[in-house]
């Protein structure tokens, strides 16, 4: 697909495989948790190879994607830095759901809405990571009491993730011209100036 040459650069190639490893072993491990959390769910092991296989690949798909979350975390978190215009765009974000985005106070390369997903996310993988080195029974071996709360809090965290998810694929989806920055690389100029101005006065160069 040809794309017009004025165009804002908005993720790198690298950077977008980054966010799509996250993503595709994320989807992974949501669909092989859920077939531990639930008898309903267990035919999804069939996906993996039956329940053994499920067992053995859903721990190391974890791993796989802390280690490719944590090369966004450090590459996006200094853009990801609260500021007092965040606080304001959130407390106006229902202006923005009803359709009326005109009072939203200018925004960098990401919003306080997406800054405030960041750091759930980032916490949310930190104690999927932790909760589920105690349930890794097959190469640790920690105290009933511990393995027990892992588990906990493993399920809880798990599901906020997916909740966290929906809500940033429907907000993908919903903000038209979002997701072509995800497979292209670059977001129109307009799209730029309406919904994050200040990057856009930033990258431009126009006042």
């Amino acid at each position: 697909m040809i794309r017009n040459p004025k165009d804002l650069q908005r993720y790198t190639a690298h950077e977008r495989a980054n966010h799509w490893v996250v993503g595709i072993s994320f989807i992974l491990l949501a669909l092989s948790g859920l077939a531990f959390f639930h008898p309903a769910f267990w035919p999804l092991t069939q996906l993996f190879g039956g329940g053994v296989w499920s067992r053995i690949l859903h721990p190391f798909i974890g791993v796989l994607m802390t280690a490719s979350f944590l090369g966004l975390f450090f590459r996006f978190k200094s853009l990801n830095t609260m500021t007092p215009a965040d606080q304001e765009w959130l407390s106006r974000a229902g202006e923005m759901v009803t359709g009326d985005d005109h009072n939203m106070p200018e925004q960098g390369k990401y919003n306080g809405g997406q800054k405030m997903m960041f750091w759930v996310m980032a916490a949310s993988v930190a104690l999927l990571f932790v909760s589920g080195i105690l349930l890794w029974r097959a190469y640790f071996s920690f105290p009933v009491g511990a393995v027990r709360f892992g588990a906990v809090i493993h399920a809880a965290t798990a599901a906020v993730m997916i909740g966290v998810a929906f809500v940033h694929i429907y907000a993908a989806i919903w903000v038209k011209g979002t997701m072509r920055a995800m497979w292209y690389g670059t977001v129109t100029r307009a799209w730029a100036k309406q919904h994050h101005r200040a990057w856009y006065r930033q990258v431009t160069g126009k006042p």
